[in-house]
């Protein structure tokens, strides 16, 4: 798995969500990450930060609490790890439940509400061409660009 970190430009009259009318440039980076370090040390809830890439892509990190909002990836499948706490994915034919270390992917299409009673912290893998809520745009959405804002990536003890 590479690391990464970017530097959006964005473009003019770019719509929030929108992925298409921004320019990305990638910051190599050879450092180790901590997903759930990163998660913990974010500010917002349901603002997703990118932390690495792979192929098509993206590799992001999460805290979460409340609801999101009902909406679907047309095009796309959503993988959630949660790495702390836990999170419920609603869906229209039934609910899951994912506990610290599970996983479980929606498959594109699938309209779907992802809900955490308590604040939990989740790591998200999607390709780079996912709409943080799809089609929906409430005021938790967060486009692409403020998801490759660089983030202040914790301290490492060095190895021994």
């Amino acid at each position: 798995m590479s690391n990464v970190r970017h530097r959006i430009q964005p473009r003019a009259s770019r719509p929030r969500g929108s992925v298409a009318n921004c320019q990305v440039e990638v910051l190599s980076m050879s450092d180790v990450v901590s997903p759930e370090k990163i998660a913990a040390a974010l500010a917002e809830h349901w603002s997703p930060r990118v932390v690495a890439e792979l192929d098509d892509s993206y590799v992001k990190v999460a805290k979460v609490q409340g609801s999101l909002t009902w909406h679907s990836h047309d095009d796309e499948d959503e993988l959630f790890y949660i790495l702390k706490g836990s999170l419920t994915i609603e869906m229209e034919d039934r609910t899951v439940v994912l506990r610290e270390g599970e996983a479980f992917v929606v498959p594109k299409g699938v309209r779907h509400n992802p809900i955490a009673e308590h604040e939990c912290h989740i790591m998200l893998i999607e390709r780079k061409t996912t709409l943080h809520t799809g089609g929906e745009v409430t005021d938790k959405t967060r486009s692409l660009a403020e998801q490759l804002v660089p983030y202040e990536a914790p301290s490492r003890k060095p190895d021994a």
